[in-house]
């Protein structure tokens, strides 16, 4: 199966199929998607070396990394762990790595947190310097660590992609985090936040170069991590810092207007919407609990968005929608920092397991995607993330390239 359509366009494009005639067209099949959102790891942190993909084989040489002088290190720079209070070298790994992409495993296994890695809208920019992809680790808080990637050949993810299909040149859709990014997902737009207060506003000197880091850009989006005047933590008490309601048409907007159903599932999203959270539930990666349509106590967001649990709920209750978001809870979506590969990789087959059991696979395409890339280095492009699409209505094995 080989799919000549990115991950956005793919999705719009599938489920406006799901209302036309069938056909010879594999898409006109498809009753049922299924969107696995993972959290920060990009093409090459985990699939650089998968055969036949446009990996490390296909790139002939990587740009050296520069240092703050311009000039190429001769070592990258120490691995430094941001879970350390405070942030500290990274013991685990040599202090003197080659200056070019490295394996991690024989440092950090796939069962082993690493530090978080900065992902941020001005911080990627920088990283990218222009398209000269040098300057990953200078601009990185985990320095050496954002050259690193992860042989997965023995996870559930790498059968998935070995079996069906893996997207090796897709693309996240802004600059930056989590949070700007699932805003894109449901919108394609940035959040609006006319009034942050001045402390949030991030200042650019004239030629657009970051003085001061912000989460609002000085024409007033929201770029990096801001919750929701109507989903944040208790400890959230000052709500002119909250995202206050946006308004414009969202993803679910275009569904409903086609009379196609669909529900965005969130790992804990009970208990926070309860107000005693999981530890690791991520408030930004709700990017459908920002809009006013979809506010809390209306029935457009009860019908919609739901736990965890009511998505097991309806697959063993054969009730899906046609078009399912899935964002697992922060200790299953794999994001450096707050968790590790092997337990997200552990709920991805569980949860593919049982989607496989439904009726609804019959007709069911689901895609397994990341929300961004940047939190670790990309040797060849700017923005290119992960996908791996799996369908039983075309299960044969293909590297598919996207546009």
């Amino acid at each position: 199966m080989r799919f000549g359509i990115g991950a956005a366009i793919g999705l719009l494009t599938a489920t406006s199929a799901l209302a036309q005639p069938a056909g010879n067209d594999p898409l006109s099949k498809i009753g049922h998607i299924v969107v696995i959102f993972e959290e920060n790891r990009s093409f090459d942190n985990f699939f650089g070396r998968f055969p036949g993909a446009n990996g490390f084989a296909s790139v002939g040489g990587t740009a050296p990394q520069i240092g703050p002088d311009g000039k190429p290190y001769k070592f990258l720079p120490a691995a430094i762990d941001s879970n350390l209070k405070p942030a500290a070298e990274d013991t685990r790994f040599p202090a003197q790595l080659p200056n070019q992409p490295f394996e991690i495993n024989p440092y950090v296994s796939l069962e082993e947190d690493t530090g978080d890695l900065i992902h941020a809208f001005y911080q990627e920019q920088m990283q990218i310097n222009g398209g000269a992809m040098n300057r990953f680790a200078q601009v990185s808080n985990a320095k050496g660590l954002a050259m690193g990637y992860f042989d997965i050949s023995a996870t559930y993810l790498w059968k998935l992609a070995r079996d069906f299909t893996l997207g090796d040149a897709m693309f996240h859709s802004a600059f930056g985090g989590s949070f700007l990014n699932h805003a894109f997902l449901a919108c394609s737009c940035a959040f609006k936040f006319p009034n942050a207060p001045e402390a949030m506003v991030a200042k650019l000197d004239a030629q657009g170069n970051m003085v001061k880091d912000g989460q609002v850009t000085p024409d007033g989006y929201a770029v990096n991590t801001t919750r929701s005047v109507y989903l944040h933590a208790p400890s959230d008490t000052d709500e002119a810092k909250l995202v206050p309601p946006q308004t414009m048409p969202h993803i679910g907007d275009k569904m409903d207007a086609k009379g196609i159903s669909w529900k965005w599932y969130s790992g804990g999203y009970d208990d926070a919407m309860a107000g005693h959270p999981d530890a690791r539930f991520q408030f930004h990666h709700q990017p459908l609990q920002y809009f006013e349509d979809l506010a809390p106590g209306t029935p457009a967001q009860r019908a919609h968005l739901q736990d965890y649990k009511d998505f097991v709920r309806d697959i063993q209750q054969n009730s899906l929608p046609q078009v399912v978001f899935y964002k697992p809870i922060g200790q299953f979506n794999q994001h450096p920092g707050y968790t590790n590969v092997a337990d997200g990789d552990g709920h991805l087959a569980k949860l593919v397991g049982t989607l496989r059991q439904s009726p609804a696979y019959q007709d069911m395409l689901i895609i397994i995607t990341y929300e961004l890339i940047i939190i670790t280095y990309d040797e060849k492009v700017p923005r290119r993330k992960l996908w791996v699409v799996q369908s039983n209505i075309e299960s044969h094995a293909a590297v598919g390239a996207t546009t």
